[in-house]
């Protein structure tokens, strides 16, 4: 999120702005988690209230939730257990809940549009308590509730009144960029009939639920001053309860309509302070238009408590430390210092590296940094002044939660590379943290990092020192927590980067691989330390080894390769090299995958490579990847006994062809060693050379012609060996390009290759000549231009 104070965009709410429901940032998401829950160590769950947690550190409109889409729910919780106590001995919690929401009905007091289903039978059970003459609703509910109840009749009477003002409080419960159309409440005889009836009531709990209600009616209502008239009026008779901090808001939203900025700032604060569940809407709804307004609204405040809440919102949109350093001043106790904190030093996490990694230069791929550079780095973007700062609160101990600056304190020192102080320091938060799971996990993990980061050089000592928590980050925390908002994943993350510079610093590439940071997604070009043998057979050595140290074990665990991966990468390499008897053998160890099917008929060879048409078309017979090595290496002997050497150089060639990047079988390379895509470029070289490389097709088809006994076959040899020389030529033309987005139109086209020419020349009069002309679009301009 752009943290801007005096020009930011902000969101108005119905109790805001009253003329839109949403302006939002496009790039927000509603996920659970956030990119920053993925970039942290420190989980501000552990440390702050929930009403706070779309306030955390976010790169979205709000934290975890994205959008607040709570408008219209907000208050059904506490509105359900306010008239279940209220009708306790009268009626039953489901008959309560019913009326009060109904099957998708909205409380009378959220803004929620949905089939209100029961409005019917309120509107009849006050028709039946107005006539005293039973209807089809006060028969229905008679059977259950005794409707003579006085406490019944004013809770129908009540909602009567409310689902009037619903018509036009109710609104979408979806973000818009655009304005809605904002929604009064016309009719004054009914909101003066609700104000009468709060006047003359005694009941305290229907008296407060009347005055909300006038309030509320008002508010919607085309004269919006007599809202804040009859708030002035009554306030001081009124419980400072959920109810009077709703109506409070209105106020203030009214108050910003009429440019009272410091006023409606003022009062936002108020709310925020006093109803969490209104935190999310009032810092949002809380914006200054100026500097001016920001100190007047400061002056407006009349104890520190008032002052601490305003600088807990601007915190959130400005200066997070400043904010701090001003409420610890004012209120040490104040629990809008949690929050902040957690931001605080959410933000300095964000400019570690934990990559191990740093950019190479202009041009140049990012090269491996040392864990000596990795912390040189990082420990110069620690932030002093926050630090200081953290550490002065921390010495006092004074704050509602001493264990919060303790541990924010000792993990900001386990960034400057203050490893022993960072140690006293969670020591000490040890004496205050609750005794909650969140709590210690995040301590362990905190100690952990703190740990890890103190070895400069691995040595089997020191190793012992982390194969508890090793264990416990990437194994048992996967499988056993369940929630979702303790934040390990970061430290698995940079664990594993961290161990692995250890080793490729200790002169160890294949545990340096095992622990490096999994690099194997869909869309990426595959795991290039495979292509040295040296590294490839490490790899399959350490995999295959009975007795593992218990690092190694952990290291063989996390590895997201296993030994089939590399006997499947090594069956493939050695299909593209055409050493199939290897690759049979290779196969047989890929346990699983040695079933596998192709798609399409990778024996057959097509005028148009379509990868789509081959897979749908019919097939006779389904073959799996052993089956095909099987198939080949059957060809292969028939061929070496010169027995059916046309059709089986045929086959042969086609075999090799949709294997290619040009074919129909694909997926026999398409695993996380080689990479994925449905373009060369997002293959590394190597592989790009192997999967586009058509020369052993090629020979197979050049084996054809010479075998063939008829001008058709020789048509139809001169014709695929003519795509495998098109293919080569692409693939030397664009050797050099990086991207496919770098190819330029260079106007060359319809190039005749030696088989076109051939085909062309001699073979027109075959049927084969005509069926590629009228199916390849190509060879027909070629042809014809």
């Amino acid at each position: 999120m752009k943290r801007i104070f005096l020009n930011k965009l902000f969101l108005s709410f119905s109790l805001a702005l009253l003329s839109i429901y949403g302006i939002i940032y496009a790039c927000a998401g509603g996920d659970d988690w956030d990119f920053f829950g993925y970039n942290s160590n420190f989980t501000p769950e552990t440390f702050a209230d929930k009403s706070y947690s779309p306030l955390f550190l976010s790169g979205g409109i709000f934290y975890g939730i994205g959008f607040d889409t709570q408008h219209n729910s907000r208050f059904n919780k506490n509105i359900k257990s306010d008239w279940a106590d209220y009708l306790k001995g009268k009626a039953d919690t489901t008959t309560v809940n019913y009326f009060l929401i109904g099957d998708e009905r909205p409380s009378y007091y959220s803004d929620d549009k949905n089939t209100i289903k029961n409005k019917e039978e309120i509107t009849d059970l006050h028709v039946f308590y107005k006539t005293k003459k039973d209807n089809k609703s006060s028969l229905k509910w008679g059977r259950k509730i005794n409707l003579k109840d006085d406490k019944i009749k004013n809770f129908v009477e009540f909602l009567y009144l409310a689902q009037k003002i619903e018509t036009v409080s109710i609104g979408q419960d979806y973000w818009s960029y655009d304005p809605v159309v904002e929604k009064t409440f016309n009719d004054a005889k009914m909101i003066q009939s609700i104000e009468n009836v709060y006047n003359t009531l005694s009941d305290p709990f229907l008296k407060n639920r009347y005055w909300f209600l006038t309030m509320k009616a008002r508010f919607y209502s085309n004269d919006k001053q007599k809202a804040i008239d009859f708030f002035n009026k009554t306030e001081s008779s009124v419980a400072k309860n959920t109810l009077y901090y709703r109506a409070l808001a209105y106020v203030a939203g009214i108050n910003f309509k009429q440019k009272k900025y410091a006023v409606s700032n003022y009062l936002y604060a108020q709310v925020f302070d006093k109803c969490p569940e209104l935190r999310v809407v009032t810092a949002y709804s809380f914006r200054p238009k100026n500097e001016t307004d920001w100190a007047k609204a400061l002056t407006m405040a009349k104890n520190n408590k008032e002052k601490a809440a305003l600088w807990a919102i601007h915190g959130y949109y400005k200066d997070e430390k400043q904010a701090i350093e001003k409420i610890y001043e004012l209120d040490p106790k104040s629990e809008h210092l949690n929050y902040l904190a957690t931001r605080l030093v959410n933000s300095l996490e964000q400019k570690m590296n934990n990559s191990f990694q740093k950019d190479g230069g202009e041009n140049q791929p990012r090269r491996p940094m040392s864990v000596a550079e990795n912390k040189t780095q990082n420990q110069v973007v620690v932030d002093k002044s926050a630090l200081d700062l953290i550490a002065k609160i921390s010495a006092a101990g004074n704050t509602d939660r001493p264990y919060l600056w303790d541990l924010s304190l000792g993990y900001l020192q386990t960034l400057k590379g203050d490893y022993a102080n960072a140690d006293k320091n969670f020591d000490k938060a040890v004496k205050t943290l609750p005794k909650t799971e969140l709590a210690g996990m995040q301590l362990r993990l905190l100690r952990f990092v703190n740990n890890l980061s103190k070895i400069d050089k691995l040595t089997d000592k020191n190793e012992k020192t982390i194969l508890s928590d090793l264990n416990w980050l990437y194994f048992e925390l996967p499988k056993n927590y369940k929630g979702q908002e303790f934040r390990y994943q970061n430290a698995s993350s940079w664990s594993r980067n961290y161990v692995s510079t250890l080793y490729r610093e200790k002169g160890n590439p294949v545990m340096a691989e095992i622990f490096g940071e999994s690099r194997y997604s869909y869309w990426n070009d595959g795991n290039a330390f495979y292509d040295d043998e040296k590294n490839l057979l490490g790899i399959k050595s350490f995999l295959a080894k009975s007795n593992k140290s218990e690092i190694e074990k952990i290291g063989a665990g996390i590895y997201s390769l296993k030994l089939k991966d590399i006997n499947n990468f090594q069956a493939v390499q050695a299909t593209f090299k055409n050493k199939i008897p290897e690759a049979i053998e290779f196969m047989k160890q890929a346990d699983s995958v040695q079933y596998y099917k192709f798609l399409g008929n990778p024996f057959n060879g097509n005028i148009k490579d379509c990868h789509d048409c081959e897979h749908a078309a019919y097939q006779k017979r389904k073959y799996t990847f052993m089956d095909f090595l099987t198939t080949i290496k059957e060809m292969q002997d028939k061929l070496a006994q010169k027995e059916d050497v046309y059709a089986n150089s045929l086959l042969l060639g086609n075999a090799f062809y949709n294997i290619s990047h040009f074919g129909n079988g694909r997926t026999f390379y398409e695993i996380s060693i080689v990479g994925y895509g449905s373009s060369p470029y997002s293959f590394r070289d190597s592989m790009k050379e192997m999967i586009t490389n058509n020369s052993v097709s090629k020979m197979y088809y050049q084996k054809a012609f010479e075998a063939a006994s008829n001008k058709e076959q020789k048509a139809k040899c001169l014709y695929l060996i003519s795509k495998c020389e098109r293919n080569d030529y692409y693939n030397k033309k664009y050797s050099a390009i990086n991207s496919y987005w770098e190819i330029q139109d260079d106007k060359v086209n319809f190039i005749a290759w030696n088989s076109f020419k051939a085909l062309r020349k001699d073979y027109s009069d075959t049927k084969y000549y005509q069926d590629v002309i009228a199916e390849c679009g190509y060879f027909n301009t070629y042809v014809n231009q």
